[in-house]
């Protein structure tokens, strides 16, 4: 199965963020050369989360009705062609519409992939297969600035864009010839299930783990402008800045593995927990300091922060998701991913307006710490192969639902 999943998942990942990581330093300045100021192109970059937002719901009701793999490859081709139109826009209204609509992809995208995973990967190995799977997104993400870099060699801006159709194309071709694992009934023969009524149903599971999902998206999105922000504070060129991020996201990238074989062995709190201690803690610091050698050992720092966390949102979702009606929760879980990950940075944005960047700072690092709380405090207890005697229990268990679900007569 391993191979299997090498390439209708993780290969796939790979390409489309990739391709994604190489659009997303030069939306901005495709903007800004259409004549568009500072807060106008912040704006058009945002759309692209705006539009994951947007599309998360929809994506799962699609996953559902018409298969996992089916979604991946709508999503690719809606992406095609957002991408397309973002590289040939003559205004800047039509460069929005693609990125917002690049953005809508990537939800369908993403959450076909996790529902996948979700329904595959035995339940022991579910950990390690989600946070492979988000490792594999950063690196995607790290790699892809660095081949747009190459791109703007020998060609424009706008050929980013190409270079990132190219990529979601290949994802796509990948989905389409990979060997699929997974041996569900067709869409059209499961139940079908609301999705505003699997929000009443689990209203409360949302309003309460929901919130930590929430805090975590935060503070997760925050560590991306607060880095490059204070780092221009202290005056630096913007290539240390770079270099920088780098090391943060080199420490970020080295971790899901082990990150994902902890969650397994001990428990989703393991890793839950010291995540967001760890990331909210160097967040909270960074306004402390002032060389370049203490901004690198905080960023590096966060990077550890973020990168034990790999996975464990998606690892979340798959655990509390209902068997029915598992896509449309999972939509429903990345809507509080998503719009956490929104709010972080303008948290940071209107604190800072309001008094100071490094007010702004340490308000998401109180944040991160926030989290912990919340995520210790609702995180399911169970875990059916935390330990040695929890696995007993659950097949003590399971063998008198069999026997009870057999009948009187059964052996």
């Amino acid at each position: 199965m391993t191979r299997s999943l090498l390439t209708s998942a993780y290969l796939p990942a790979l390409l489309y963020e990739t391709g994604l990581g190489a659009v997303t330093p030069v939306v901005a300045l495709v903007a800004a050369g259409m004549g568009a100021g500072l807060d106008q192109a912040a704006l058009v970059v945002a759309l692209v989360g705006v539009g994951q937002i947007l599309g998360d719901v929809p994506a799962g009701a699609l996953a559902a009705r018409v298969g996992d793999r089916r979604a991946m490859l709508v999503a690719a081709l809606v992406a095609c062609v957002a991408l397309a139109v973002s590289a040939l826009a003559p205004t800047l209204p039509v460069l929005a519409v693609g990125v917002l609509l690049t953005g809508a992809a990537s939800a369908v995208f993403h959450l076909a992939r996790q529902a996948y995973l979700t329904e595959v990967v035995p339940v022991v190995n579910r950990a390690r297969a989600l946070s492979t799977l988000g490792g594999v997104s950063r690196i995607g993400v790290f790699l892809g600035p660095f081949l747009g870099a190459a791109v703007l060699h020998v060609a424009d801006l706008r050929a980013v864009f190409w270079l990132a159709v190219g990529t979601t194309v290949a994802a796509a071709a990948v989905v389409g010839f990979a060997r699929d694992v997974d041996d569900r009934r067709p869409a059209r023969d499961r139940p079908r299930v609301s999705t505003a009524g699997l929000v009443r149903r689990h209203r409360r599971l949302l309003a309460t783990l929901g919130l930590a999902v929430v805090l975590v998206g935060a503070v997760r999105a925050t560590r991306g402008v607060v880095l490059p922000l204070w780092s221009e504070h202290l005056g630096f060129a913007p290539a240390t800045t770079s270099l920088v991020f780098g090391l943060s996201g080199a420490v970020d990238m080295l971790l899901f593995y082990p990150a994902g074989r902890v969650m397994d062995r001990r428990g989703r709190l393991w890793v839950a927990v010291p995540s967001m201690l760890v990331l909210g803690g160097a967040i909270a610091v960074l306004p402390l300091t002032s060389t370049l050698t203490g901004l690198s050992v905080v960023a590096m720092v966060m990077g550890l922060g973020n990168g034990i966390g790999s996975g464990i949102l998606m690892t979340l979702g798959a655990d509390v998701a209902p068997p029915d009606g598992r896509a449309q929760f999972l939509g429903v879980w990345r809507v509080f991913q998503d719009s956490g990950a929104a709010a972080g940075p303008l948290v940071v944005s209107a604190v800072a307006a309001a008094g100071s960047l490094a007010a702004g700072i340490v308000t998401m690092g109180a944040a991160g710490l926030l989290a912990a709380g919340a995520l210790a405090a609702f995180v399911p207890r169970w875990s059916e192969h935390a330990t040695a005697g929890t696995r007993a229990r659950a097949a003590a268990a399971r063998e008198v639902a069999a026997r009870a679900a057999a009948g009187p007569g059964a052996p």
